[in-house]
């Protein structure tokens, strides 16, 4: 029996109101586009979690985190299924990408994100985020 992942996702604004989005640099997904985020460890606060992976993948510091909601990703030909809570807030720093995690990472408008090659359903994020 496998596992249901428990994964956080980091919506971060600049402020032109554009989103930032990493490009994944492994698998799964490999050289497509997504917001900020991770797994979250055993034991962890999954508003602790999604600061931590948005520190490690971006190098920035989220401040005003609030959760939006969640997301069921399931796709059973990479027997994967996890929940994704996603949280919006503010960040500050340098952009600095995580070696070997992020090849990439950019603001981009809300309606550009959507013609984008995104990662596992963050199409749908961004969709009901900004255009719901």
């Amino acid at each position: 029996m496998e596992n249901i992942r428990v994964t956080v996702g980091a919506i971060v604004l600049n402020e032109r109101g554009e989103v930032l989005l990493a490009q994944r640099a492994h698998e799964p997904f490999k050289e497509k586009w997504c917001i900020p985020g991770g797994h979250v460890e055993f034991g962890e606060h999954p508003e602790h979690a999604v600061k931590r992976e948005l520190q490690e993948e971006t190098g920035l510091e989220m401040s005003s985190c609030s959760f939006f909601t969640y997301f069921n990703e399931y796709y059973k030909e990479m027997q994967w299924h996890a929940v994704a809570l996603i949280f919006t807030g503010s960040a500050s720093g340098i952009l600095t990408p995580q070696a070997g995690e992020v090849k990439q990472l950019k603001f981009v408008k809300p309606e550009e994100v959507l013609q984008m090659d995104l990662a596992f359903n963050h199409r749908d994020i961004i969709q009901k985020y900004f255009f719901s």
